[in-house]
């Protein structure tokens, strides 16, 4: 569920006055309003007709990107640290390389974003926060979205096997189909979705860092995998918060439907939040406690800090302005952390 929504997405203030829809990406993150005309009333675009920059546009859509961003910036980051700790004779990736590694990736993020849509694309009716996707708007046919699904998925596990061997395949394996086939259907099911989504989002941690040539037994992977991992409980928390009447209508078993509270989703938020900072301190100083691994250290806190102040705020007064705040820390705090562990793994190697 490197699942990444941004604030803007989930913030009403950006929804169209006309429509009382939110507003839709387009192009490259410019916001357009979506048709309010009846799904049954579209016409779906095909490539080669008059609409079709509207066909891609929504192509791009069907595929998450901002997920799709932030697991090729955690793709990069893994990569670079798998590369600083292989083995002694084991080959790094080249430029060329990581270009393969990104698009392969990409590939399996892709397909598992448009499948998820495609589960969903009548229950996406109900909200009025998806109801302008590609699918529940009837501007794409689901035939179309399964083949481009299916064109990503084979070919980027495909890419990943041949170039890197099976270990980035399976693990791409495991993600898509922990996400699309066990994630999403528990959606409607249980709470405890979050969980199984953490656990797909931070999978990819582990497909960069073996195509690099890092072992599975470091624990290096395995602290950046709680990073990631326990990022998701404060980003999705403030998102299930926002939404929690949508999701609620539509039939979505949230924790902030569960309870209406948000006492749950706030202790899940500050968990996730000391767990962020936690892997975070262990990944600078496993390095050696000399200066700057202590000053990364203190940059973890630092990111984590914003976070943490809004989940307390949050906690002491569950409120829509509160979460978005806590939502827009989230996608500062993840970066950060990455960025300074980054820094500190490759100083220390």
């Amino acid at each position: 569920m490197l699942i990444a929504e941004t604030a803007k997405s989930a913030d009403p203030s950006s929804w169209s006055a006309e429509s009382g829809q939110p507003l839709q990406p387009g192009g490259l993150g410019h916001a357009v309003p979506p048709s309010v005309e009846p799904a049954g009333r579209r016409d779906a675009a095909v490539p080669g007709s008059k609409s079709e920059a509207g066909f891609w546009s929504d192509v791009l859509v069907l595929s998450k990107p901002r997920i799709v961003t932030m697991i090729l910036v955690t793709t990069v980051a893994t990569a670079m640290i798998g590369t600083a700790l292989r083995p002694e004779g084991a080959g790094g990736l080249s430029v060329v390389a990581m270009l393969w590694l990104l698009i392969g990736t990409g590939g399996v993020a892709a397909s598992a974003g448009a499948a998820n849509q495609i589960w969903e694309r009548v229950i996406d009716q109900r909200m009025v926060r998806t109801a302008g996707r590609p699918l529940p708007a009837g501007r794409m046919s689901a035939a179309a979205a399964i083949g481009w699904a299916l064109f990503w998925g084979l070919g980027g596990t495909v890419l990943l096997w041949a170039m890197f061997g099976a270990a980035p395949a399976i693990v791409g394996i495991a993600t898509w189909a922990l996400y699309v086939l066990v994630y999403t259907p528990m959606k409607t099911r249980t709470a405890w979705n979050t969980t199984v989504g953490a656990v797909a989002g931070a999978l990819p941690v582990f497909m960069g860092f073996t195509a690099a040539g890092g072992r599975l037994a470091d624990p290096t992977p395995w602290l950046l995998f709680g990073v990631l991992a326990a990022w998701q409980y404060p980003h999705f928390m403030s998102i299930a918060w926002l939404y929690r009447r949508q999701y609620k209508e539509a039939g979505f078993c949230m924790t902030t439907g569960s309870d209406p509270t948000g006492r749950s989703a706030a202790i899940q938020s500050l968990v996730g939040t000391l767990a962020i900072a936690g892997c975070g301190l262990v990944l600078c100083l496993q390095g050696g406690l000399v200066w700057w691994n202590f000053a990364g250290a203190l940059a973890v806190l630092a990111a984590c800090w914003p976070l943490w102040k809004a989940s307390c705020r949050f906690a002491a007064c569950p409120a829509d302005d509160i979460s978005r705040t806590m939502l827009r820390s989230s996608l500062l705090t993840l970066p950060g952390v990455l960025l300074v562990t980054t820094v500190c793994i490759l100083v220390s190697a």
